[in-house]
């Protein structure tokens, strides 16, 4: 296959990737009030597009897939009455570095089904911990009075959710690597 043909694939499969990750973030199993959520896998689809494809184009589709988030949340994080400073930090460390981090799922695809859970797993704890910084550092300022420890906060806030999250993933995961069609896909 040429190079341009196997960007123009490499393209769309991004595109509906990208396209079935979104729609799935949208099925909230739980929102919490101040951001966050727990989704039905919404991550799995950038997660096996980083282990079908190489490096650059599993970054290039979770950053995509990170501005998506950002665009479509845009509207709720203006809301709450952030400083620009606040907002700024809010849009790199909730949303891009926390998306764009999911291209590292495929860290260890050579491995096989077990190489892709822990890249799953890998990749979603370190989402976590950019929520877990924000938490810290810009809303600290929702925390109750009751939590004098701010690190407390932000680890039982997002906790709360990315937990449920990252075993509802890595559980999806699993299940779905087992079949026939995604290892096909997955070239396992």
């Amino acid at each position: 296959m040429t190079k341009t043909k196997n960007n123009i694939k490499n393209i769309a499969l991004c595109g509906v990737m990208i396209a079935l990750a979104t729609g799935l973030s949208e099925i909230k199993i739980y929102h919490p009030p101040l951001g966050g959520g727990v989704t039905l896998l919404s991550m799995v689809p950038i997660a096996f597009l980083a282990c079908m494809l190489d490096f650059k184009w599993g970054f290039i589709a979770a950053f995509a897939y990170s501005m998506v988030q950002l665009f479509m949340s845009m509207g709720e994080v203006m809301s709450w009455g952030l400083s620009a400073g606040a907002v700024a930090a809010t849009f790199v460390l909730d949303y891009v570095l926390a998306y764009t981090c999911l291209c590292i799922c495929g860290i260890w695809k050579n491995k096989g089904a077990k190489g892709i859970i822990a890249g799953v797993l890998l990749a979603t704890t370190i989402r976590f911990l950019c929520h877990f910084m924000t938490g810290v550092y810009i809303f600290d300022i929702w925390a109750p009075d009751s939590w004098e420890n701010i690190w407390v906060y932000s680890l039982c806030y997002n906790g709360a959710y990315m937990l449920p999250e990252i075993v509802l993933t890595c559980i999806g995961t699993t299940l779905l690597v087992k079949t026939k069609a995604i290892q096909k896909m997955l070239k396992l």
